[in-house]
């Protein structure tokens, strides 16, 4: 990791650590430009009314995200789900109650603050088929083909590696797994430049990437049946989207390169999707089967 996406990365972490803090001391947060703030495109409005009422008020409010995307991730009793960047908890106990006791949802995040606050609204929630675990989304500490449903909500913009979220996604998804995914996404005329003067990392804006380069990064990993929707808007050409992919469950002869981002996989031919990384290198970070 460069310098420079470490430093983001800690900023990232400093901002929530704070944010999950604030809801612990009676406080509310929000991904917004602001350390903290509310507002009508990020946060807790965006979950019925029904949602919310039958939560911890403390998962309520520490709600970050910038949509629902537990209302579009089609859980079914007994399913496993997985949470990226789970904060206070809100998706995964909303999770929870949609696969039921046979099932389970586990939250990842990488911030102590926010998996201390995401326990205690588990415990208030009396939730029993929920895990939080420690880390980072661009290196999933979950078994390959663990995981039904992958779901997250305005997390994946902030990372410094998306193709390697991409990656680890598919990596631990069972064969015909598949994503339901809210994040920030900039429509593809926007710059780098651009997106970056219209809100900075840590308010979900700057680090998004272009609906283009979105669906690149996910047939790269080898997704298909990919889509994106945007929702409503953020910021000027910024807009929430939900994000719906599946991955394959076996390889399909017109797209030889879903098995981990390789064409020809196996063969003496095989290549990678992505040129610039090995075919080696991106059945190790796909968790491939083969070798």
């Amino acid at each position: 990791m460069s310098e420079q996406s470490a430093d983001l990365r800690e900023t990232v972490r400093q901002r929530y650590a704070a944010a999950a803090v604030q809801v612990a001391e009676g406080g509310s947060a929000c991904c917004g430009p602001q350390a903290i703030e509310v507002d009508e495109n990020f946060g807790s409005t965006l979950y019925a009314s029904a949602e919310r009422e039958v939560l911890p008020a403390e998962a309520v409010a520490a709600s970050l995200g910038c949509g629902n995307p537990t209302a579009v991730a089609d859980l079914h009793e007994g399913e496993r789900v997985l949470d990226l960047g789970s904060g206070g908890g809100i998706d995964v106990l909303l999770s929870a109650r949609r696969v039921g006791p046979t099932g389970k949802a586990y939250g990842l995040d990488m911030t102590e603050e926010m998996l201390a606050l995401a326990l205690a609204n588990a415990a208030k929630a009396g939730a029993t088929n929920v895990e939080f675990l420690k880390g980072a989304i661009e290196a999933i500490p979950l078994p390959a083909n663990a995981i039904d449903v992958v779901i997250s909500n305005c997390v994946i913009n902030l990372s410094t590696d998306k193709q390697a979220v991409f990656a680890e996604t598919f990596r631990v998804l069972v064969p015909g797994g598949r994503i339901g995914v809210s994040d920030v996404v900039a429509a593809d005329d926007l710059t780098t430049e651009q997106r970056a003067d219209r809100g900075d990392y840590v308010g979900c804006i700057a680090g998004a990437l272009s609906l283009a380069e979105y669906r690149q990064g996910l047939e790269v990993a080898g997704f298909t049946d990919i889509e994106i929707t945007p929702t409503h808007q953020v910021a000027d050409g910024m807009h929430s989207a939900i994000v719906r992919a599946t991955k394959p469950t076996a390889a399909d002869p017109a797209r030889p390169e879903t098995c981990c981002g390789v064409a020809a996989c196996c063969a003496d031919s095989e290549e990678a999707a992505d040129p610039a990384v090995t075919a080696h290198e991106a059945k190790s970070a796909a968790g491939c089967g083969c070798r």
